[in-house]
């Protein structure tokens, strides 16, 4: 609720400050800042007495001793190659090849005779067309040459007999005005310089407690709990059988086939292909490019046909338009009486309570000195200049005294600072 009323005044401020500025200070009224209240930390007080670190893994776990497993591998089997194999197969055994005997062929040799006599049967068509004599049709179509006129070319056009040539006025150049800057010194008074006061106060003090490093003097011991209980076995290596040499048979490789044996050549001629014999009879007459199509058809001349409208079956009323609805006739008016608002006035309640202003940033801030870059400086505090590459950059030397756990005395650090 007091953040709606703070932001309801801040919009109302923002709106007074744009619009009403007249308006302003009439209608602000100045409050009292209260000092904000700090709630104070309770200290930690740590409890007596030893931290019991069993767990119930420690209190149930057995520890047993676990040896190296054996490797579990089963015996070789040496066969002996020494000896001759002197063993016939199932398939040799079983199976016995007989003579088979070539089949003939039962295919009925066709050979084509051309026939002898001549072909003289006539055709359907040959038989039902009856030859007419053709009629052409007269030619209506208007022939297509130009007609050329022999009036000459008039080229007075109405824009060349109406036009009046008149005289250009001159083009007015209007003088450059020079500047000049103004007497009276600039008011940059605002109106937030002009009202604003400032608030007076002290800066909040931060309550977040100071982050403390963890650290331990012990010495680190390199030995892990996979080194202390990992124990090495001896593994036996894996033995490699050699492979036998290939050794090719004796005697000589019959090459023979099945399709080498039983083929038989013959002697066949090339097929001669059957071509019917050319009639060509050619002629010195010209070319006759007349057609049925050129000599039967003539374009004649058309006519555009008219749109076929449908008659209208009901007559165009006539008079004026009578625009009486169903809707004006019946309605009656009624007088509406609004709604009352149950929304709450924009009045802001004033609490007289201290505002509780504490933050988890507040809280676990951990505050920290701001450091500025050395190479903002042309010569920078605390570093020695050292030398300058060939780019431009400059390096600096800062000694930083760093103690170590032995020597007492600082060890000095070289940094690189470019500028």
């Amino acid at each position: 609720m007091e953040k709606l009323q703070k932001r309801l005044h801040q919009k109302k401020k923002f709106f007074n400050r744009c619009f009403l500025l007249p308006q302003f200070r009439s209608d602000y009224l100045p409050y009292d800042i209260v000092k904000r209240t700090f709630r104070i930390q309770e200290e930690h007080k740590p409890k007596t007495g030893k931290i019991e670190l069993g767990t119930t893994y420690q209190k149930d776990y057995n520890v047993h001793k676990i040896q190296p497993v054996t490797l579990v591998r089963p015996l070789e089997r040496k066969h002996t190659t020494g000896g001759k194999l002197d063993t016939i197969p199932t398939y040799q055994d079983d199976y016995r090849s007989w003579e088979v005997q070539r089949r003939e062929t039962s295919k009925v040799e066709h050979i084509y005779h051309p026939p002898t006599a001549k072909f003289g049967n006539t055709t359907t068509f040959q038989d039902d067309f009856v030859p007419r004599e053709l009629n052409p049709r007269q030619s209506f179509k208007p022939p297509c040459a130009a007609k050329l006129s022999d009036v000459p070319f008039d080229s007075t056009t109405s824009h060349r007999t109406s036009y009046i040539a008149h005289q250009l006025e001159p083009k007015f150049i209007r003088a450059k005005e020079e500047y000049k800057p103004s007497n009276q010194p600039f008011e940059d008074l605002t109106t937030h310089r002009n009202d604003f006061k400032g608030l007076p106060g002290e800066l909040a003090k931060t309550c977040k407690p100071e982050n403390a490093k963890v650290e331990s003097n012990a010495h680190f011991n390199g030995v892990t709990e996979f080194q202390d209980r990992f124990q090495p076995w001896l593994v036996s290596l894996r033995e490699v059988r050699k492979t036998q040499e290939y050794v090719p048979p004796s005697g000589n490789m019959d090459f023979n086939s099945t399709s080498r044996l039983d083929y038989v050549k013959h002697e066949i001629s090339p097929a001669i292909p059957i071509r019917p014999v050319s009639n060509e009879r050619r002629t010195n007459a010209p070319f006759q490019g007349t057609t049925t199509t050129k000599e039967d058809f003539k374009a004649w001349g058309h006519c555009r046909q008219e749109i076929t409208k449908k008659q209208q079956e009901i007559p165009k009323p006539t008079g004026k338009f009578y625009d009486l609805t169903t809707f004006r006739s019946h309605y009656i008016p009624h007088q509406v009486i609004p709604a009352q608002s149950f929304k709450p006035a924009h009045a802001t309640v004033l609490n007289s309570a201290p505002f509780q202003d504490e933050t988890m940033y507040r809280t676990e801030y951990t505050p920290k000195q701001p450091e500025i870059c050395p190479a903002n400086y042309p010569s920078p505090p605390g570093y020695i200049y050292v030398n300058t590459d060939s780019h431009g950059h400059k390096f600096f030397r800062q000694l930083t005294p760093e103690f170590s756990e032995s020597n007492s005395n600082p060890i000095p650090k070289e940094v690189a600072v470019v500028s």
